[in-house]
């Protein structure tokens, strides 16, 4: 059975490692190094692959096919795109992510690569709260305009989380100054109905990721970012792949099986506050 390659959940491979990225896909084989340490090899050939996942907040590189990038994932049956849109990009809290508009402006390329709406996924995440004085201040009206334009373009799928505040991130955010907040899970799920509801209004799938609390949310489907039996139905002959749960990832995930080539050393320069993957931030 071919397996489902992810590129990457551990860093934007696409926005700040084109290059490397261009020359595995050329070569059919990374060799990565893994959160334990150790180097593993991953075939790449075609043959082998039922899926290239590819994860960015930015995709310029590959609509514009830099070191031919492009091209060179030209052979592969499938590509699924997860695109990271939450209206904050350029602010203190995404200090180097495309502004809004600019990453909207990628989808129609994108989806053209893509060749079917239901190999996109747009992420609404995370949801963010901070301080401005006396007022709270959220990402969270922006959803209205993300769902529109999904809608618009015939993509039916987005993915939302909350902001989870890990003990690197808070350092991180009180570092720079960076005043987040964090609502109350009731306060969390009054949010998230006013998101499916948005999603509902355009006929979208609002899916949550690995935040079990948002269950009784009506109009919220739990979220497997891959999912093996998704990505079967949109190969182009149906080919049959992995639908078991992947044990490498967290508990409340529902991600079924996929071997990620990124590697957290590769680290990405999109200072995003609350990110919980750069070692260096």
């Amino acid at each position: 059975m071919r397996k489902v390659i992810s590129a990457s959940r551990r860093t934007d491979l696409v926005a700040f490692f084109p290059d490397w990225l261009a020359e595995v896909i050329r070569t059919e084989r990374a060799d990565v190094l893994g959160p334990s340490g150790r180097v593993y090899s991953v075939d790449l050939s075609p043959g082998n692959v039922h899926t290239f996942v590819l994860w960015s907040k930015n995709f310029r590189n590959l609509i514009e096919n830099r070191s031919r990038l492009r091209n060179g994932l030209r052979k592969y049956d499938q590509l699924y795109f997860h695109f990271t849109i939450t209206g904050l990009g350029g602010t203190p809290a995404e200090r180097e992510v495309p502004s809004p508009e600019v990453a909207l402006q990628q989808l129609e390329p994108l989806l053209a690569l893509a060749g079917r709406p239901e190999r996109i996924s747009l992420r609404f995440d995370p949801v963010l709260y901070w301080n401005d004085g006396d007022e709270v201040k959220t990402n969270l009206r922006y959803f209205d305009k993300l769902a529109g334009r999904a809608a618009g373009l015939g993509i039916r799928s987005i993915r939302f989380s909350f902001a989870q505040w890990y003990g690197k991130s808070k350092r991180r955010a009180e570092k720079r100054g960076f005043p987040y907040m964090d609502p109350t899970l009731e306060e969390k799920r009054n949010d998230a109905f006013y998101l499916s509801t948005v999603a509902r209004s355009r006929g979208l799938n609002l899916y949550g990721c690995s935040q079990d609390f948002l269950a009784d949310v009506p109009g919220i489907l739990p979220s497997a970012c891959i999912d093996g039996r998704l990505i079967q139905e949109s190969h182009p002959e149906g080919a049959p792949v992995s639908v078991t749960k992947d044990r490498t990832q967290r508990r409340e995930c529902r991600c079924t099986e996929s071997v990620d080539i990124g590697s957290y050393t590769q680290t990405c320069p999109h200072s995003c506050v609350y990110c919980y993957a750069n070692p260096r931030l």
